[in-house]
């Protein structure tokens, strides 16, 4: 427990400190996040990143989070957008396929191509979510830093009936929604002290939705872990585990928000 709140403060400080800063700073430190994320999402899969596919892999979620400035910038030049860069990298993996006899798998492809989205696209929006103003990125990081603690807390108090078993033995109901309850709460003292909405129903309704999502996008990085048979998805934070352990509840409220037209 010491070592995970050393980590934790330490980790949290340097990501604090890049946020302010922002533009390219930030910019790079995300870049930086996603490779890391790819790289233990094909370690996973016994994909290394230094072969064809994992470059290719790493090259086509660069692509994916080039922010909206850059991405019309290269299309202009090279009149291709985002999705083809996408479709080219798939197509290229499908013809490596062929040329190792199969070694590599379609469902290797599929594997790669998928985790380049997962990761690529999850972290494209926290960088879009910084440019569109910093109280949202604070909205989505209270969202799920408190719902992941409301949900510890409760759940070890309160906690009877399990969740989902099969894929997160730990998780209760219980913790569930007492990890709902308590971003609500959160999120309401951030309305009075900075608002964030344009009305209390709509924060709440949010609130709630992106508190669901963010559970939901813990218990799929959880699933993935136990059907590849592994127990973090990387060892760069002590106490923690990898980058994907920590960002995976973001990876799923960042882009929701986008999609509801929360931050716009």
């Amino acid at each position: 427990m010491k070592q995970r709140i050393i980590t934790g403060v330490v980790a949290g400080a340097l990501f604090i400190i890049f946020v302010l800063l922002g533009n390219l700073p930030f910019t790079l430190l995300v870049y930086a996040l996603a490779a890391v994320g790819i790289y233990e999402l094909l370690k996973m899969k016994d994909i290394r990143i230094l072969s064809i596919p994992g470059i290719l892999g790493l090259l086509i979620t660069f692509s994916l989070l080039m922010p909206e400035s850059a991405a019309r910038n290269i299309q202009e030049a090279t009149t291709y957008s985002k999705l083809e860069f996408l479709l080219i990298g798939a197509i290229l993996l499908l013809v490596y396929s062929v040329l190792v006899k199969n070694h590599f798998t379609f469902d290797d492809v599929g594997f790669t191509v998928l985790s380049t989205l997962y990761v690529g696209m999850g972290f494209y929006y926290l960088i879009e979510t910084l440019d569109e103003g910093l109280k949202f990125l604070i909205y989505a990081l209270l969202i799920v830093w408190t719902t992941d603690s409301g949900a510890y807390f409760i759940g070890r108090k309160l906690g009877k009936k399990k969740l989902w078993p099969e894929i997160s033995p730990n998780k209760t109901v219980e913790g569930f929604i007492g990890g709902i309850i308590t971003a609500v709460v959160f999120a309401c003292i951030m309305q009075m002290i900075y608002p964030i909405a344009s009305s209390w129903l709509v924060l709440v309704v949010i609130s709630i939705i992106a508190s669901i999502f963010g559970q939901m996008g813990d218990l799929v990085e959880s699933a993935i872990k136990r059907h590849y048979g592994v127990k973090d998805s990387g060892k760069l934070l002590p106490g923690h585990g990898g980058i994907l352990d920590r960002f995976d509840s973001l990876l799923f409220v960042l882009p929701l928000l986008h999609f509801l037209q929360f931050v716009n």
